[in-house]
């Protein structure tokens, strides 16, 4: 079988793909080989999916790599467009079964994911329109050549997307890829599968050929390795951490030399001076590591406070962040859910322990919530050092840290003492102070007065080990295009 009935507590029944999607038909795998996913509220299976192996890759390369060199190559720029922005409106049609779906298979919040599922669509509308803006140029070296370049598609581009925004990293991904004229073989996270399996069936409702997009669920270490090192792969595309994204950039650079975009961790300060307008840097710094159980890589995990508010900034924090309803995912007042598996939560717990041994003061949480599901407390420490674990390595749940600083050049020192560089933020009324540590902190993305705050139009991606190339906005087409030149002899003969 290549699907199951299952039920979502906001939607009720629904018929749930599980089988590869390649050339817009589910399939059991070659093996036959599946895999539980977990509900990480209840700590108990779902379902099962089919595990895509070697064998199941190859399969999903070659359809894509058929459909690359045949039909979709005769598909004009503005009807990939018109695909693009009708899976848009399916996506948009289906926002609140999709939402579902993600807060039983992942454990974010309802509300939250609703939001999710909402940038998804908007994301794939965005591209949609790009699609017929793809365009060259002509250069003019002199007057008896004439020169253009033409924008061309890559290929087959294997996609790996992670566990903490699922369909929303699906459409960072295939939105780009499609409206420049590739194809796309994506795998989605062992942990959250689901998702992005019901999406896959709206891909054929849209009118997308066969072989276009193909989505297979699958481990990293199986079928994850053996998109980055096929021979016939083009491209890679990669969210996740900086471990894995070496492992593949290694393997793109040991088989075919494929392209390699990678979006990575992050270790990201989060700077409050003593101007700041205080509530409303509280709120965000507290959306800025809390939001989405604290799972998400430009998290503001290292908080940094002068030393004239620290005081006042550390017992409001507290407040708010005990005030942040844990619980099931789908209560409507819900903000935090559990981690997303044992594995995650075992490893943040770790990191719990690792700050307490070192000295860092518990402000507020550092323990399990409940007894049943993945819940951790939101965390707070302070007395911190700068060599300390929990300020140097990416914890990737509802944990942070607060330091004091004293001065503007302090602040931007101890924001920029990290091997990663995916985001940073400031709170500040005072413009030039804004301006000027957000030009001299190394992160792709600064944000002033807010945080988390990302759109489809804007580009996201790292300094340093926090990845390389761009996400969304314009600059994302980059990663999905070769450059052609093509130089036209308009004179005669130059040698005899």
């Amino acid at each position: 079988m290549t699907s199951t009935t299952l039920e979502t507590p906001s939607t009720g029944k629904y018929e749930q793909p599980t089988g590869l999607f390649i050339n817009n038909e589910f399939q059991k795998g070659v093996d036959g080989k599946t895999f539980e996913t977990i509900n990480p509220t209840t700590e108990k299976p779902i379902t099962s999916v089919h595990e895509a192996t070697e064998k199941d890759v190859d399969v999903a390369v070659a359809a894509a790599r058929k459909a690359f060199e045949g039909e979709w190559r005769q598909v004009t720029p503005e009807q990939r467009g018109r695909y693009l922005v009708k899976l848009s409106d399916l996506i948009e049609k289906n926002l609140d079964h999709i939402a579902a779906i993600e807060s039983l298979d992942n454990g974010k919040a309802l509300s939250l994911a609703k939001v999710d599922v909402g940038m998804a669509a908007s994301c794939l509308r965005y591209y949609g329109g790009w699609a017929d803006k793809i365009e060259g140029k002509t250069i003019d070296t002199n007057p008896e050549t004439f020169n253009y370049t033409r924008q061309e598609p890559i290929g087959v581009c294997a996609q790996i997307i992670p566990w903490n925004f699922p369909l929303l990293m699906w459409a960072w991904k295939i939105g780009p890829a499609i409206a420049t004229g590739n194809v796309v073989v994506l795998k989605s996270a062992e942990q959250t599968p689901l998702s992005a399996l019901f999406a896959a069936k709206l891909i054929k409702e849209a009118g997308f050929p066969p072989g276009v997009i193909n989505i297979i669920s699958g481990f990293g270490k199986i079928a994850g390795a053996a998109l980055s090192s096929h021979m016939d792969v083009d491209k890679v595309a990669f969210t996740g951490s900086t471990l894995v994204g070496r492992q593949i950039m290694k393997a793109a650079a040991d088989s075919n030399l494929k392209k390699v975009t990678l979006e990575l961790g992050g270790k990201s300060p989060n700077i409050v001076f003593d101007d700041a307008d205080i509530d409303n840097a509280i709120s965000w710094v507290n959306f800025g590591i809390f939001f989405n159980h604290g799972q998400c890589c430009c998290a503001g995990s290292r908080i940094y406070v002068q030393e004239g508010v620290y005081d006042k900034f550390i017992e409001r924090f507290k407040a708010r962040a005990e005030a942040n309803k844990v619980g099931d995912p789908f209560a409507a007042d819900t903000f935090q859910g559990p981690q997303v598996s044992q594995l995650q939560f075992d490893r943040i717990m770790g990191y719990i322990e690792s700050g307490k041994k070192e000295g860092a003061k518990v402000e507020a949480g550092g323990k399990r919530h409940g007894t049943e599901g993945y819940f951790i407390q939101p965390t707070i420490f302070s007395n911190v050092s700068e060599d300390m674990k929990i300020m140097q390595e990416e914890v990737f749940g509802p944990v942070c840290s607060i330091a004091k600083f004293k001065t503007q050049e302090d602040a931007i020192r101890v924001g920029n003492s990290t091997t990663y560089g995916l985001a940073a933020a400031v709170h500040t009324t005072n413009l030039n102070t804004a301006i000027s540590v957000s030009n001299a902190l190394k992160a792709g993305t600064v944000w002033v007065g807010q945080y988390n705050m990302l759109s489809h139009q804007l580009p996201f991606g790292g300094y340093k080990a926090s990845g390389i190339g761009r996400e969304l906005g314009e600059a994302a087409l980059a990663n999905y295009t070769e450059t052609k030149t093509v130089s036209i002899r308009l004179g005669g003969a130059l040698f005899g």
